[in-house]
């Protein structure tokens, strides 16, 4: 439970763009990806990362429509983008590690998924893309 607080903390921070424009950019793709229409969360995600360049949530959402859609080489792009302006944004960091997976990067995948949750280790992709014993603790070397 103190991990699940602790990941909506950080989506509320991330979740929080920049000015009321960016934020309505922002919810206006993410309310188009949950309806499935990616043409429009696109558009919206583009206008936020051409609007405000340095804030990495744009970046990531992209990045998600565009892994969503198996566009695995431009979404990795996306994340790499997220994760250089907001080092901490482990979600950003799991999101490249599946990313991988799915481009069939199977060794480098595990091993970002491995550092990601060294880091956070309540992220839901625990259990199932590594196994149980080659998941490191809370502050254990990789």
């Amino acid at each position: 439970m103190e991990g699940r607080a602790l990941t909506n903390r950080m989506w509320e921070i991330w979740s929080s763009a920049p000015d009321d424009q960016a934020q309505a950019l922002l919810d206006r793709g993410m309310t188009a990806r949950a309806s499935y229409n990616f043409t429009e969360a696109l558009d919206a995600f583009d206008r936020l990362t051409a609007y405000c360049p340095a804030y990495a949530e744009g970046y990531n959402q992209r990045a998600f429509v565009n892994f969503i859609r198996g566009d695995y080489g431009v979404a990795l792009d996306d994340l790499d983008r997220a994760i250089a302006l907001s080092p901490d944004h482990v979600a950003a960091a799991a999101g490249r590690a599946l990313t991988l997976l799915g481009m069939g990067e199977i060794a480098e995948g595990q091993a970002a998924l491995r550092e990601v949750l060294a880091r956070h280790p309540w992220l839901p992709e625990r259990g199932h893309l590594i196994p149980e014993d080659q998941i490191p603790r809370q502050g254990q070397k990789l």
